[in-house]
């Protein structure tokens, strides 16, 4: 009899938990983060020379972003070669870096005009070399390919910066800010 008591109860118990289960509202399937693509270059591929340093008057690649975060007010991009770092003993070659992009946009065309301010209020500060805009990838043609990140960040603000804005000055900024976070890596060494 006890026996037959206690599988009466493991029953009961079991049934309880899966009436509940069932009850239970089901959870909707997790969004997808922030996503950083470019029909430049595949993430991890090699950067075409057109974008480079290979090329006498290289232009900034294609970027598109999508699963943009509710909240985002601003963008914020910095292009870097961590590959540069161990060799400085300091801070990576920054190429790029660009904030203020309004939160509306989807990406940024090929090309983008070597500008301080683009109309849309798109900030860009200097790489570098000390000039606005976007500075193409460099590494020398015997050593090994370098990785280009390129950084894409959703923050809840617009910065309270100008074009003379170093990296460090746009991290500071953007701390406590950053509601999402996307990167896209190219390769490249020149030919």
């Amino acid at each position: 009899m006890k026996l037959v008591s206690t599988l009466l109860l493991a029953t009961s118990i079991v049934a309880t938990a899966y009436a509940q289960q069932a009850a239970a509202p089901a959870k909707a399937p997790a969004r997808p983060g922030l996503t950083l693509t470019s029909s430049s270059f595949e993430d991890g591929g090699i950067i075409p020379n057109k974008f480079t340093q290979a090329d006498p008057a290289p232009v900034s690649p294609k970027l598109d972003w999508t699963n943009v975060p509710q909240g985002a007010v601003t963008f914020a991009l910095i292009m870097h070669d961590p590959d540069t770092a161990p060799q400085k003993k300091s801070e990576d070659i920054l190429h790029w870096m660009a904030f203020n992009i309004p939160g509306t946009s989807t990406g940024l065309q090929e090309g983008v005009a070597v500008t301080a301010t683009l109309p849309d209020g798109t900030v860009q500060a200097k790489s570098f070399r000390g000039a606005v805009g976007y500075m193409g990838p460099g590494a020398p043609a015997p050593g090994p390919y370098h990785h280009y990140t390129f950084e894409l960040y959703a923050l809840d603000t617009k910065l309270d910066l100008t074009p003379d804005a170093t990296r460090a000055d746009v991290i500071k900024a953007m701390d406590g800010h950053v509601v999402a976070k996307a990167a896209l890596t190219g390769r490249f060494h020149r030919p």
